[in-house]
């Protein structure tokens, strides 16, 4: 862009416009980022679990503090009442108590949505057992 230098009124618009728009969509994308940074939950990723069906699935403690340990626990017990039957519901949809935990699968509508084959949730904590996908 070529600005006249005898029109200072024109010259000091053109600055202003250019400072604008650089400096202008940088300050609002910091602070999405600032933002979403403060509200974002801490993920924890404790490692590969196996579903019911034997599905491989990744176990994260998505919200709220517990060992992965544990987690991997409460998944694999989970896992476990559902193949001896212990889980009413198509498939073990429906909610049971596992540990203090309560554990539900998601409908598979939802599943394919999100990768998301089940939460265990206990007082705010959530862990979730997630598809794997291929790499």
């Amino acid at each position: 862009m070529h600005v006249r230098q005898n029109r200072s009124g024109s010259m000091r618009l053109a600055r202003s416009l250019c400072i604008a728009t650089v400096v202008l969509p940088s300050a609002l994308a910091l602070a999405g980022c600032g933002g979403s940074t403060a509200a974002a939950a801490k993920v924890e990723d404790c490692g590969t679990g196996r579903t019911a069906a034997n599905v491989p699935v990744e176990v994260e403690i998505y919200r709220g503090t517990v060992a992965c340990s544990e987690a991997m626990s409460v998944e694999k017990d989970y896992a476990q009442a559902i193949v001896e039957g212990h889980v009413p519901g198509n498939g073990g949809g429906a909610p049971v108590a596992i540990s203090g935990w309560t554990c539900q699968g998601f409908s598979t509508p939802q599943l394919l949505k999100t990768g998301d084959a089940s939460k265990c949730a206990r007082k705010g904590t959530e862990i979730l057992a997630i598809l794997k996908t291929s790499s």
